[in-house]
């Protein structure tokens, strides 16, 4: 049981302290409301951008890490399609330094030319070195685009086009963040060895002076439902072929996407998953296979991905999965079998909640999905879950009509 108090500012940021006595460190989290889906089409990879740009300098900071380092401190950030999310951790005694250095960068940006044409060519560079020359690198790209038609996870983080970041204007950028990077459309979680009143204190001298900005109401364009499979074949200069298949799953608070992260598992979840037993290991048609979910808020994805061996077609690769599928559907799963995925979440979930800073992480993410004690219940949203609910689940999911297929092939 994570233990946590939270509060509000009159300008709408959420507030979210847990309190830790085993450390001498606390950690800052601010999670902003806006991830690659909140996107213009024609002008995607902002989100990502942003990332980069909040460590350029802010309006009183002209460098953001330096402060951080001169106390104690160290700092990361990530994008996804649905949010961005910024952290440090430092010592406890220098709590009021990372408050200063989030609450600044929140109230403005140091916007200049230079600053973005800094940032844009690293992205630039990011987006070449990790999507156009890095083998497989654009197999996302093609499986988005193949699996969304309306919805805005067709593009990843990094963007739809290298030209949208490449053509993005100052006045452009200085609009999204407007938009998006302000106290109503953030949260703020602290964790670590300090109280309350000094958080409440913190928060109220460096936050409580920003303006709150607009509300930003998503307004974001539905995915029909899949009716028929769709497929796509892509040749390219890499050392092995891979088959991916995708399905549309449950978005992120319906109880049938524990049922999806379940199911996952049972077929992948390490060396005597069925996926491997049957591919890899028996059939030996596959060097490897993997099965995952894209965890979206939205409705997501899950994944078969493997790379075929040499000389194995693409078609005798996919059959084998199918059968893999199909005896899966027929014959569910076994109450041992369950249990002992249960029982791996379960020592993942304590793993996990061991660090701050994903408590900090986690607590924010929570409270975003609409109140952070969701944290607490989510094992329970596991042990819930039947051998006969994955059954009938699996049946529902891997309906052919809910079917992506990608042959990504070796010229």
């Amino acid at each position: 049981m994570i233990k946590f108090e939270k509060f509000t500012l009159d300008n709408g940021l959420k507030v979210i302290f847990h309190k830790d006595v085993s450390t001498p460190m606390a950690v800052v989290n601010v999670l902003y409301n806006v991830g690659a889906k909140d996107e213009n089409p024609e002008q995607t990879g902002f989100a990502h951008l942003f990332e980069h740009l909040m460590f350029g300098g802010s309006v009183n900071i002209p460098s953001y890490d330096e402060p951080l380092q001169v106390a104690g401190g160290e700092n990361n950030a990530y994008t996804t399609n649905d949010i961005t999310n910024y952290y440090l951790k430092l010592p406890k005694e220098n709590l009021e330094t990372g408050f200063w250095l989030e609450s600044d960068r929140m109230l403005s940006l140091a916007f200049d030319e230079n600053s973005l044409e800094v940032q844009r060519k690293v992205v630039c560079e990011e987006f070449k070195e990790n999507y156009i020359n890095k083998p497989y690198g654009d197999v996302w790209k093609y499986m988005r685009e193949l699996c969304y038609k309306n919805h805005p996870y067709q593009w990843m983080t990094i963007g739809k086009e290298l030209s949208h970041i490449e053509n993005a204007k100052l006045q452009d950028v200085k609009n999204f963040f407007n938009k998006h990077y302000n106290p109503q459309n953030a949260i703020l979680a602290v964790a670590g060895n300090t109280t309350l009143e000094e958080v409440e204190r913190l928060a109220k001298k460096y936050f409580e002076p920003i303006a709150s900005g607009e509300k930003y109401v998503r307004n974001i364009a539905e995915e029909p439902e899949q009716k028929e499979t769709r497929r796509l074949t892509v040749e390219k200069d890499v050392p092995v072929s891979l088959i991916m298949k995708a399905y549309h799953i449950e978005d992120r608070q319906n109880p049938h996407y524990y049922t999806a992260d379940i199911i996952t598992e049972v077929l992948a979840g390490g060396k005597s998953a069925r996926l491997y037993t049957e591919l890899v290991k028996e059939k030996k048609l596959f060097s490897q296979v993997n099965c995952y979910h894209t965890g979206s808020v939205e409705k997501g994805l899950l994944v078969l991905m493997g790379n075929l061996v040499d000389d194995i077609t693409p078609e005798e690769g996919e059959k084998a999965m199918d059968l893999v599928i199909k005896e899966f559907i027929e014959k569910g799963v076994t109450q041992e079998e369950l249990d002992k995925v249960i029982n791996k979440i379960e020592s993942l979930m304590e793993f996990e909640d061991l660090s701050l800073t994903s408590r900090a992480n986690n607590l924010a993410f929570y409270e975003l999905l609409g109140d952070a004690n969701k944290m607490n219940e989510e094992f329970e949203n596991y042990k819930s879950v039947s051998a006969g609910t994955v059954q009938e689940q699996a049946k529902h999911i891997f309906r052919k009509e809910n079917e992506n297929v990608l042959y990504y092939l070796a010229k």
